[in-house]
């Protein structure tokens, strides 16, 4: 089934702003809220739907991607926030300063100490890699295997950084609620608002004795492997994620997120633009004017292609289908040959003598005709 345009979900238009998109998500949010829709499946469809597309629209490089390449560029390893596969806790955690906001209409809907659920504890941090690709890789998609470096779950205390199990107890400032009530005085009289706690920092638990492994971070170093799936089509410079495969969190607290920057390497003979590949053909000038057949390089071996009598430079041959394909979709691009003519640098005496001889008869005066376009027609023509 279609996914629905994220756009859509939230109800704002493509030039729509950060806080556009922000205000809009916790409109659509506040509606179909699990707890204002309890044991409605359709609500709680449309709430993860509605976590989804803001996942994507707010984060820059995620929506750059979905722009341009739809849901197809933002779907599995590309970053996209699956509807299907959140559940409620992942959406607190991710958006949780949607739902804690001070003066949030949505503090009233949680429970504890406060109107805000209390973190497991702190999100870990994202991890940057560079991923260096062919251009037979980006064409084919790859499997890499890297190894990282990274912040793990203490093996010892399980993440909770705790010497034992008892000695993990409610913080006595929150009631274990990981929010606190603070009240302000405004212009408007006193206001009530919510904030994490400053003694838990928002777990709702403090420990009376440290793992003496993590000493109660609840993380170690340690070294992984990794495997990454890069699609196809990719493009250099272009962003991919893997979410929860950065630095586990402080003290059980949700994974980071895996950064992928992909940089593709030079070909050394073919050119990509966009889906198209293009390759510089060079021709002497008795093949250009006699006629003859050359192989080429693509992606897929070497193919060999006619050259017809009288071929003129900047002459494109199109190569359909031997271009790239477009991230994660159906379709390549094609393979654009471009010829050239070879005028040779040194001359011999008796070349010289032979072009001398020929510089003055009739077939060879330029005379381009109507068919003869020039170079910007010509680049117009295959482009469009």
């Amino acid at each position: 089934m279609a996914k629905t345009d994220y756009y859509e979900v939230l109800g704002v238009t493509k030039s729509a702003d950060e806080k556009e998109i922000k205000k809009a998500y916790r409109k659509v949010a506040m509606k179909y809220h699990p707890d204002r829709n309890p044991d409605d499946a359709e609500a709680e469809k449309k709430f993860k739907e509605a976590a989804e597309a803001y996942g994507v629209l707010s984060d820059p490089d995620k929506k750059a991607r979905y722009d341009r390449y739809g849901h197809a560029g933002v779907d599995g390893q590309s970053g996209g926030y699956g509807g299907g596969s959140m559940n409620m806790e992942d959406i607190f955690t991710h958006f949780g300063d949607i739902f804690g906001d001070s003066g949030s209409p949505f503090s009233s809907f949680f429970g504890g100490g406060g109107g805000g659920r209390a973190s497991t504890g702190e999100r870990g941090s994202n991890l940057r890699i560079k991923v260096s690709l062919t251009l037979e890789e980006v064409a084919n998609g790859v499997t890499k295997k890297i190894k990282l470096k990274k912040q793990s779950k203490c093996g010892t205390c399980s993440g909770t950084g705790a010497k034992s199990s008892s000695d993990v107890v409610s913080c006595s400032t929150c009631g274990g609620g990981g929010y606190v009530r603070q009240i302000r005085s405004t212009f408007m009289g006193q206001m009530q608002t919510t904030a994490p706690c400053p003694n838990c920092s928002g777990t709702g638990q403090t420990i009376k004795a440290s793992c003496p492994t993590c000493k109660g971070d609840g993380r170690t170093m340690s070294e992984d492997t990794i495997e990454i799936e890069v699609p196809t089509g990719v493009e250099d410079g272009m962003q991919l994620s893997m979410r929860g495969k950065g630095n586990a969190g402080k003290r059980g607290g949700p994974h980071g997120d895996l950064i992928i920057h992909v940089e593709v390497k030079k070909h050394e003979a073919l050119k990509r633009d966009g889906q198209n590949l293009i390759y510089d053909l060079y021709l002497n000038f008795a093949d250009a004017a006699l006629g003859t057949s050359q192989e080429v390089p693509t992606l897929g071996g070497k193919v060999k292609i006619k050259v017809p009598a009288g071929t003129q430079s900047g002459k494109i041959f199109r190569l359909k289908g031997k271009g790239l394909p477009s991230v994660q979709s159906y379709g390549k691009g094609d393979m654009l040959i471009h010829v050239n003519i070879w005028t040779p640098k040194k001359l011999s005496s008796e070349e010289k003598a032979l072009l001398e001889k020929m510089r003055d008869m009739p077939n060879f005066t330029p005379e381009p005709g109507n068919s003869d376009k020039g170079l910007f027609e010509k680049m117009k023509e295959y482009f469009s």
